[in-house]
């Protein structure tokens, strides 16, 4: 088969780069710029378009296979990328206890985009990687399928999000991202130019993180590129769960600058960004990028809550996981 022209789906590249004029940081003598990912293709945007390019390339048109839990932006991005460019998508879901019941806003939207949803028992799911379990999956697939890791984040990943450094090259002396599995971590930094630092928040408790991008950019690259550090303090309370405070953050920022703020990721790391800034953790002059790797869910789905199931009056996520 042939590859996939990803061209035809006009993504919006280099992604825009703003100025946010914030007191927080000003007074600092700090610049906050925007990095908006978030814009590069509606249905594919930030660093799944960035994550996915390579893997779909390599694909070549034949069925995908990935996995997800059941509010995944990557089954989403992945069903979405299925459709508009016309090959299978198979997504193995965690839990099988959902299969008996209403498919959520984010797995119905992967149906509708045509992905066939699998789910699978948390104990299966855990052993994915197994090269037995993995087979049995691959059962479940159409075809000779191609075989996309849980986020999208391997080697081919990680390349695919280097160019997102190469963008920001002379235009920040810092760049913050929000990290899940930490593949956009791992080829960010290793697209910025020497004397140019990549930070990852985390959205996971764990701090299990840094192990996982050192091993991605083994895979990627034969060993580490440039310099990023981690700062574990803001995954309020781990993944997929937010807390008051940050609800509140959140709501400040998009009051100021007009800007609807993701939260399970975004929001999280402009909240470290925010509180860094204040602690005094970047000298004055620095230029600050905050990359906005999604926006919030235009479905209107309900992000989780405290529990990790679905909260109340909250949005679901469009971004890095």
């Amino acid at each position: 088969m042939n590859a996939p022209d990803l061209s035809r789906l006009r993504p919006r590249l280099p992604s825009p780069l703003e100025p946010v004029a914030d007191g927080r940081f000003t007074r600092r003598g700090l610049t906050l710029l925007l990095k908006r990912e978030d814009l590069i293709h509606p249905d594919l945007p930030g660093n799944k378009w960035r994550k996915l390019a390579l893997n779909l390339v390599a694909a070549g048109g034949r069925p995908v296979l990935t996995f997800g839990g059941a509010y995944s932006n990557h089954l989403r991005a992945t069903a979405a990328a299925g459709r508009l460019l016309g090959f299978p998508t198979v997504g193995i879901v965690r839990g099988d206890e959902l299969a008996g019941r209403p498919l959520n806003p984010s797995l119905a939207r992967c149906a509708a985009d045509g992905m066939r949803l699998e789910f699978v028992d948390r104990a299966t799911y855990r052993a994915k990687n197994d090269p037995v379990v993995l087979a049995g999956l691959l059962e479940r697939a159409p075809g000779d399928a191609y075989v996309v890791p849980e986020g999208g984040s391997n080697a081919l990943a990680v390349r695919g999000c280097v160019e997102l450094g190469r963008e920001l090259a002379g235009a920040a002396d810092a760049v913050a991202v929000a990290c899940g599995t930490g593949g956009t971590l791992a080829g960010l930094a290793a697209g910025l130019r020497p004397g140019q630092r990549a930070l990852g928040v985390p959205v996971l408790r764990g701090g299990f993180l840094g192990g996982e991008v050192r091993a991605l950019q083994e895979a990627a690259f034969g060993g580490p590129r440039g310099d990023w550090t981690l700062d574990e303090r803001f995954h309020g309370g781990g993944y997929a769960r937010t807390s008051p405070a940050l609800e509140a953050f959140a709501r400040d920022f998009e009051e100021r600058h007009g800007l609807a703020i993701e939260r399970l990721y975004v929001a999280k790391m402009l909240y470290g960004l925010t509180v860094l800034a204040e602690e005094g953790a970047f000298p004055a002059g620095t230029r600050l990028a905050a990359v906005v790797t999604g926006a919030p869910d235009r479905a209107g789905g309900a992000t989780a809550g405290p529990g990790g199931g679905p909260g109340p009056g909250s949005q679901s996520s469009s971004s890095s996981r």
